[in-house]
């Protein structure tokens, strides 16, 4: 069993030292309660409502920044995954996750489908998301918005993942009473579709006029959300990750095996 912890955290906009000392926080308590993948926030480093390009430059940092290896340093036996907002060599502004393994850097994934008025501040990532062999087991990543995006999730199930880590900000919508976030639905389906675990981990305070919808959901391979945030904002469930390498729903129904792309 994989031990999964989301940390559903308030980032304070713009405040890079502040923001350093909650992330690694969380990333130390999680490891100390043994998990084994921990996720973390959409733009945990910098805060979500960044009011101008100027703003997001002053809080961007680079992948080799100390802030990063900090998340590695306070869990040198799990995967971290996490938000930033990255400043690229090239200039420009990325809505990005990091991805630790055993302290080690391993990737970055750069957002490739933004949302609203992030488009005034970043560029999309031009690279696809990636599934990632690490010691424990086989991670894609995914930033809030892309996972509306049916053939993003598909994608990376069709690629071997075993989890989706989803950073992410989703601001809180009016809806039916009882009725759960869409954003998690749309989680629920993707995880149920693809027979595969999806870990949503999302922010929760009040932002520049902003609330957000404190959705983090742990989802397994079923589409059943198996851990939902508690009284610390903290969502942490154990999953067998192996299982979704299996496509069966019965003898006789497979989800990959019975797919039919030459009629799609």
């Amino acid at each position: 069993m994989t031990r999964v912890h989301c940390a559903q955290l308030a980032p304070r906009v713009a405040d890079l030292p502040h923001n350093r000392e909650l992330s690694a926080t969380a990333v130390r308590g999680a490891a100390a309660r043994g998990a084994d993948v921990i996720v973390l926030p959409e733009l945990v480093t910098s805060g979500y409502r960044l009011n101008s390009t100027a703003e997001a430059r002053s809080v961007a940092i680079d992948p080799d920044d100390p802030l990063l290896t900090e998340w590695g340093r306070a869990a040198p036996h799990s995967v971290v995954v996490g938000g930033f907002c990255e400043r690229g060599p090239d200039g420009h502004l990325y809505n990005s996750a990091a991805v630790l393994d055993h302290g080690e850097l391993i990737a970055v994934y750069r957002k490739t489908h933004l949302w609203d008025e992030e488009k005034l501040l970043f560029t999309p990532g031009d690279t696809p998301p990636p599934v990632l062999k690490t010691s424990h087991g086989r991670i894609g990543v995914l930033i809030c918005y892309d996972l509306e995006f049916p053939e993003l999730t598909r994608k990376l199930a069709l690629h071997g993942a075993d989890l989706l880590a989803v950073p992410t900000n989703w601001p809180l919508l009016p809806r039916p009473a009882g009725e759960r976030a869409p954003e998690v639905v749309i989680a629920m389906a993707a995880a149920r579709v693809n027979h595969l675990a999806i870990a949503c981990c999302d922010r929760t305070g009040t932002e520049r006029g902003t609330h957000w919808t404190e959705g983090t959901a742990i989802i397994d391979q079923q589409g059943r959300v198996s851990a939902e945030t508690d009284t610390t904002d903290t969502a942490c469930t154990d999953l067998d990750l192996h299982a979704s390498r299996d496509k069966r729903l019965t003898p006789h129904a497979d989800l990959f095996a019975d797919r039919r792309p030459e009629l799609y």
